[in-house]
């Protein structure tokens, strides 16, 4: 019988050289003649391990990591096919505590199966929500998805199944789901990691959620940076169909729904959810005024369900397992698990999902490691070039929507970016505000001009020019950005700049670090 190996394909592992360590172990087991086989799965999340390999032994999967192609022959001198010992060897690889201390939902197929094998999905769970949902009305499984306190995971935190019964009751003869996998802030790699590794299992969430309210279009938007996500769902679209997944009856049901894949063309601000919508329907992505909403008038004027990947992709768990279960976790009105994505100047970056209500401290220290530096952790920025920074007298913040608001931050994307002792915060603010000129679409004036006019009045800050006097011109100029700017490009390009200036004021002294 075969010995299986596991050697991830994702994005991250190929770009460190997986493909050729999935090579050379394919040869080397030919050389030795011995019966393998290696099935390419999606990272597990724990991208400082990478390339992790794992062997199927009696006792479990056994990982061995960080491979490098050179260590391959090595392996194989240790019988590495039979979980032998090597410096590289990490035990069971559910024994590993970064993967122990997690609790995982919408990832708790990542990195355990073949992408693309919908037998592998179904046999670890898949599309149990799914075949529960061709059976329920409409509103009996929005009220399942309301119940279970599910919000939106791409920033807002807006409650999905509000969303979707704003579309369930909205009258029309065609409706849409789209899915905005527009990744674009710095810091976070989640949604791409869950399309690579697991694309059904976003499939199936769309599929819920057209079931729900009587959609029978779906659009996928993903970002043109993410080729081999690209291809991923677009493969797992096409066996899905083939398979009676989508397509004019969802699993023999009477209900259609049919998917596609659009590719964006690298705006940032298409990550805004009517911006996307012009970029759908062939126009410039441009920010929309509202009202109407969406979920009323949304694509072509239709009633549209927008979420992000982590957000539907949550939502057959919710659905296969019940409400009460998946609102057991978390804490106050922040329920369910969030999924973290670690990454800056840190030791062990990756993902993790846990409980909502998990500290600071314990993501960045006890997961994350500290700092890559070894130098002292001067500040966190949460949730994006968008999110506030703290600093490390905050670490004792709790990890969810409302206590980070209350601590003058957001949760956003769930990205978390560490710096170390060398950073400066002034010139970090700067770039802030260059980031949102860079990316603004220039409709709002307050973002098109204030944030061109904040990168030249914190210029002079850090040039110590007029000091007290620029300090409280941006201060107004924040207030206008925050109050009128039509979305959140503008109007949270202040948290960053402020959050900076009231958590390191030593760095806007005019005597900053260079």
């Amino acid at each position: 019988m075969s010995t299986i190996i596991y050697v991830p394909n994702d994005s991250a592992a190929i770009s460190i050289g997986a493909d050729q360590v999935a090579a050379l172990i394919a040869q080397e087991a030919v050389k030795r003649s011995l019966d393998i086989e290696i099935i390419r799965n999606g990272t597990r999340g724990a991208l400082w391990l990478e390339t992790l390999v794992e062997v199927v032994t009696p006792q479990g999967r056994i990982a061995y990591g960080p491979v490098q192609p050179e260590d391959v022959s090595s392996l194989f001198d240790a019988d590495f096919v039979h979980g032998g010992a090597h410096r590289l060897a990490l035990g069971l690889t559910d024994q590993i505590a970064w993967f122990a201390g997690q609790d995982r939902v919408t990832y708790k197929r990542v990195g355990l199966i073949d992408p693309l094998s919908l037998k592998d999905y179904e046999s670890h769970g898949g599309l149990v929500g799914l075949r529960k949902a061709i059976t329920q009305s409409g509103s009996d499984i929005v009220a399942e998805v309301t119940a279970s306190g599910l919000r939106g995971r791409g920033g807002a935190g807006f409650p999905a199944g509000i969303k979707w019964k704003t579309v369930l009751d909205a009258p029309a003869d065609q409706k849409y789901v789209c899915c905005n996998a527009d990744e674009g802030d710095s810091g976070t790699f989640a949604d791409r990691i869950l399309i690579e590794a697991d694309p059904f299992t976003l499939i199936e969430g769309m599929a819920i959620a057209a079931v729900a309210v009587g959609a029978t279009q779906g659009f996928v938007y993903l970002r043109s940076e993410y080729p081999t996500a690209i291809r991923r769902l677009r493969d797992a679209i096409s066996i899905a169909q083939s398979a009676g997944l989508l397509g004019s009856s969802v699993l023999g049901s009477k209900h259609a729904f049919n998917l596609e894949v659009r590719v964006g063309a690298g705006s940032y601000v298409c990550g805004e959810e009517t911006a996307m919508l012009e970029s759908l329907e062939g126009k410039r992505g441009v920010i929309r005024s509202k009202p109407p909403l969406p979920a009323i008038a949304g694509l072509f004027g239709k009633p549209t369900i927008i979420n992000n990947v982590l957000t539907l992709a949550s939502v057959p768990a919710v659905i296969a397992d019940g409400a009460a279960a998946y609102a057991a976790r978390g804490t106050g009105r922040s329920l369910g698990t969030q999924v973290f994505q670690l990454a800056g100047n840190i030791a062990r970056g990756g993902i993790i999902e846990t409980a909502f209500g998990i500290t600071l401290e314990t993501l960045v220290n006890t997961f994350g490691g500290g700092t890559l530096s070894g130098k002292p952790l001067r500040a966190i920025q949460i949730g994006g070039p968008l999110g506030a920074y703290f600093n490390s007298s905050q670490l004792g913040v709790s990890m969810d929507y409302e206590s980070l608001a209350a601590a003058g931050g957001m949760l956003g994307h769930g990205g978390v970016v560490l710096f170390d002792d060398s950073v400066d915060l002034a010139q970090q603010a700067k770039f802030a505000m260059e980031f949102c000129a860079l990316e603004s679409c220039g409709k709002c004036t307050p973002c098109r001009l204030g944030s061109t006019r904040g990168a030249e009045t914190i210029e002079k800050i850090i040039s110590g020019v007029d000091v007290p006097a620029n300090k409280l011109l941006l201060l107004d100029l924040c207030e206008v950005m925050t109050d009128g700017s039509l979305c959140a490009m503008g109007g949270l390009t202040p948290l960053p700049v402020k959050s900076a200036m009231n958590n390191f004021p030593e760095d806007f002294t005019g005597g900053a670090k260079k």
